[in-house]
């Protein structure tokens, strides 16, 4: 009879971890116009928050938890750096110039908006679809050679 090691440690903290390194996540990204960051590492950071959960887990598990397609993922952060940049021609101006403008939001005070954000929305978009899809796709491909 084969045993199987009780992980329920383990997937604790790894479900902790990963909630911290997503939070993380999504501060550098939304920092990201102003500071160090920005789409791209904070979708690595979301890629690899998503991929502890994947080896504390298994796949199915997280993909019914997760339930996104990442391709189309990738296909809508195409389109939001496209319509950023498009949209700039439209006034014209030339290609992805960044507009921005402060905002009085009632919880959070004035608050600076940036076309710059919508460019890292997809920029973030396409590295978690990216990231996702590949190791996803590894993951898959090993599942099928084990058995």
């Amino acid at each position: 009879m084969k045993q199987t090691p009780n992980n329920m440690m383990l997937q604790t903290f790894m479900k902790l971890i990963a909630v911290v390194v997503f939070t993380f996540s999504i501060y550098i990204f939304l920092a990201g116009h102003n500071a160090p960051g920005g789409g791209f590492v904070g979708g690595l950071m979301t890629a690899s928050a998503i991929v502890v959960l994947y080896l504390v887990f298994d796949l199915k598990s997280i993909t019914k938890v997760i339930p996104l397609n990442f391709i189309m993922l990738i296909g809508l952060g195409l389109l939001f750096g496209a319509v950023t940049g498009v949209i700039s021609v439209i006034f014209g101006y030339p290609f992805l110039t960044q507009f921005f403008d402060y905002f009085s939001f009632p919880i959070f005070g004035e608050v600076e908006l940036t076309t710059a954000l919508v460019f890292d929305l997809g920029v973030y978009l396409v590295v978690v679809g990216a990231a996702l899809t590949i190791i996803s796709t590894i993951a898959e491909d090993d599942d099928t050679w084990k058995s």
